[in-house]
C-alpha cells in the first residue's frame, strides 16, 4: 500500500500505512481516535475509508484547534481516560468498531518551546499536555523534596543517576526554565553520562510523565477502549517507552487469557472467558525508510488486539 498523503505541520504521524491496514475491519463503521493531536492519522483514515466516521478525542486545545472541519470527524477535547463520558456524549454507538492510540507527546507540543517539553530550548517549566493536568513541571521541580524527585526520575525515567540529579535540583532550587533545569541535571552526572544523547532526557520524561499522570491514564483508556469495542472491532496502540508499553502489553495479555486460575489445577475454577485475542503475538515497528524521513519513529512500538466476546 502507498503511503497517505497527510499534514505534517503539526505533527507526524506514526506508521500511517500500517493503522489503515489494522483498522480496515472498522472502514465503514466509528473510530475513536483517542490522541487526535494534528489529527495526521484521522485525516488518513478518512481519506482512505469514505464510509467511515470518526470521533477524535485530546485534551490539548492546540490539537483541537487543528481539526479540519470534515463532517464526518467530531473532535472533543478531553481526555482519554473519559472515554465512557466521550462515547456517552457523542454521536458514536456505544459499541465502536476501532480504537486508536498515539501514545506521549506530539511533536507540536515537543517542538514549542513555551510547552516546556524540550530540554534543548529556552522554556517555561511546564509540560502539561493540556490545562486539565493538576500542576506544572515547575511545581514539582521545586516543591517536592529530594526523595520523591528522585523516586520520580528513577521510576518513570529509568534513570540510574536519580539521586544525584535530585540532589542538584535541590541545591539549585528555584529552578524556572528548561535550559535552567536541563543544565543543572547535565552538571550533576558524570562526565561519560554526558557522551551521547542528552543527559536530561530521562529526566524530562519522567517530569512530563509525573505532570501529566500518564502511566495511570494508559492503563485506565486503554482498558475502556477493550470496554467499547464491538465484537470484531480493533483496538491499535502505539508507545514509545518501555513504561507505557510494559502496561499495554499486561493488560492486553491479561484480557486475552482463557483462566485465571493457579497452575495446578486439574480443571479451571474461574470461568473467565477472554475479551480479545491479539491479532499479532509481536510488536509492529517502523520501516527503516520511514525511520530515515521521521526519526521520531525509531522508538515506536504498535500492539494491535480484536475484541471476540461481548
Amino acid at each position: 500500500m502507498d503511503q497517505p498523503t497527510h499534514d505534517r505541520r503539526y505533527h507526524d504521524p506514526v506508521m500511517v500505512a500500517e493503522v489503515i491496514d489494522l483498522l480496515e475491519p472498522a472502514a465503514s463503521g466509528w473510530v475513536v481516535d483517542a490522541t487526535f493531536g494534528g489529527g495526521g492519522h484521522s485525516r488518513a483514515l478518512l481519506d482512505h475509508y469514505r464510509d467511515l466516521r470518526i470521533v477524535a478525542v485530546d485534551r490539548d486545545p492546540d490539537a483541537v484547534a487543528e481539526a479540519s472541519g470534515d463532517p464526518r470527524c467530531f473532535v472533543v477535547r478531553g481526555n482519554f481516560r473519559e472515554l465512557d463520558r466521550v462515547i456517552a456524549d457523542g454521536p458514536s454507538p456505544d459499541r465502536v468498531d476501532g480504537v486508536l492510540f498515539d501514545l506521549g507527546v506530539s511533536s507540536h507540543q515537543l517542538d514549542d518551546p513555551e510547552r516546556g517539553f524540550s530540554y534543548h530550548d529556552e522554556g517555561p517549566l511546564d509540560m502539561r499536555m493540556g490545562p486539565d493536568a493538576d500542576r506544572t513541571a515547575a511545581d514539582i521541580v521545586n516543591t517536592f523534596d529530594e526523595a520523591e524527585l528522585a523516586g520520580i526520575i528513577a521510576r518513570y525515567g529509568e534513570e540510574r543517576f536519580a539521586k544525584r540529579i535530585a540532589r542538584a535540583i535541590v541545591a539549585h532550587r528555584p529552578l524556572t526554565t528548561t535550559t535552567q533545569l536541563s543544565t543543572c541535571v547535565a552538571e550533576s552526572v558524570p562526565a561519560a553520562a554526558r557522551r551521547g544523547k542528552h543527559p536530561a532526557r530521562r529526566t524530562f520524561q519522567a517530569i512530563r510523565i509525573a505532570v501529566n499522570d500518564e502511566l495511570t491514564g494508559v492503563e485506565i483508556g486503554v482498558g475502556l477502549a477493550i470496554d467499547h469495542l464491538r465484537v470484531g472491532g480493533r483496538l491499535v496502540v502505539m508507545a514509545y517507552h518501555s513504561l507505557e508499553d510494559r502496561i499495554v502489553k499486561n493488560l492486553l495479555r491479561a484480557r486475552s487469557m482463557t483462566c485465571t486460575c493457579p497452575p495446578g489445577l486439574p480443571t479451571c475454577q474461574c470461568g473467565a472467558r477472554p475479551d480479545i485475542a491479539l491479532v499479532h503475538r509481536k510488536v509492529l515497528r517502523a520501516s527503516e525508510a520511514e525511520i530515515a524521513g521521521n526519526p521520531r519513529a525509531r522508538s515506536a512500538v504498535l500492539r494491535v488486539a480484536e475484541r471476540i466476546t461481548q
